[in-house]
């Protein structure tokens, strides 16, 4: 499909899974009425439901959503594999035992986000240094160091929360599931976002070239080394920053990713932009999705998108596993 077609279609789709966002709940409204709301119009109780419950809630869901997808692109740059994403890299795992670590320490605000970054970036390098060798990073063996990781950050968790004081419990789990209840700081992860998408599409030639491997992105005058840092740092940085706003999100940024390349391209420049608006747009209406099903009870959102990337990660494993591309 064309990249401004592509790009056309997707920003509408983020633009309807907004509106929806914003309209569906225990109080139901329309787009124009919660429109209305955000203008400073209408009921006040409706307008004080949508600008104090629903908006920042759903902009925190499209912030974490797109930098989840931004790192999922990225991530599968450095592994040159379409399975990469930073829940089964680990990644994900690294930074919420970090940032439990950092609750139990009775720490808050930038402390937490700085040991979530701190643990994704850990994590990120323990991958790729337990797999380093003096040619190449072998694709299949970063994966399955990947998954052993997360399996260990896993069992890491689990003692955090044996240990955490009982009342305290249900919440750190529906955290660690992905929640957004509490999600009410959605600038970080939509600036960030921001960011990721423009640095990403000034160095997409050099993404190109990095996906074809480093040696061949060498030759052809790419600084392999300090790009792959940065792409470290970042693809951490997008990580960290949406698991202290809504926990553990697994899948979003396999999928996407996958999905924009079979709509659009390789090229990252279709890439970047697509994977955000449709990460955002799949992690709007997921969080909508979990907080309506079974109203008034809630449902964890890392539930929703996991039916949608369980399926979607068995079907790359067959595709790689009978050689195909």
């Amino acid at each position: 499909m064309n990249r401004s077609l592509l790009i056309f279609l997707l920003s509408a789709i983020a633009i309807a899974s907004l509106a929806l966002g914003l309209s569906v709940g225990s109080a139901g409204t329309d787009p124009l009425l919660a429109w209305q709301s955000i203008n400073g119009g209408g009921d006040p109780a409706l307008q004080e439901i949508i600008l104090q419950l629903r908006l920042p809630r759903v902009l925190a869901a499209f912030g974490v959503g797109a930098s989840l997808a931004l790192a999922g692109v990225l991530m599968q740059v450095l592994l040159r594999n379409p399975m990469a994403d930073p829940y089964i890299l680990g990644t994900s795992g690294g930074a919420a035992v970090a940032a439990l670590v950092a609750i139990m320490s009775s720490a808050t605000g930038l402390w937490i986000d700085g040991a979530a970054f701190a643990g994704a970036l850990c994590s990120t390098l323990l991958v790729f240094s337990l797999t380093s060798t003096s040619a190449d990073h072998a694709p299949g063996r970063l994966l399955l160091t990947g998954v052993v990781i997360a399996a260990g950050w896993g069992a890491a968790i689990s003692l955090i929360l044996s240990l955490a004081p009982e009342q305290n419990l249900r919440g750190m789990l529906f955290w660690l599931m992905g929640d957004f209840s509490f999600a009410t700081r959605p600038l970080p992860s939509l600036l960030l976002s921001i960011f990721a998408v423009v640095v990403s599409l000034m160095i997409a030639p050099t993404l190109n070239l990095l996906a074809t491997g480093n040696q061949q992105a060498a030759l052809l005058g790419v600084p392999v080394g300090p790009a792959r840092t940065g792409l470290y740092f970042l693809s951490s940085l997008l990580t960290a920053v949406a698991v202290t706003t809504a926990g553990t999100v697994g899948f979003v940024g396999l999928v996407i990713p996958h999905l924009v390349r079979l709509a659009g391209d390789a090229d990252h420049r279709t890439v970047v932009p697509c994977s955000a608006l449709a990460g955002g747009s799949l992690l709007v209406i997921a969080d909508t999705v979990a907080r309506t099903l079974v109203a008034p009870r809630q449902l964890p959102v890392g539930a929703i998108t996991a039916v949608l990337g369980v399926p979607l990660f068995l079907l790359l494993l067959r595709r790689l596993g009978s050689g195909q591309r």
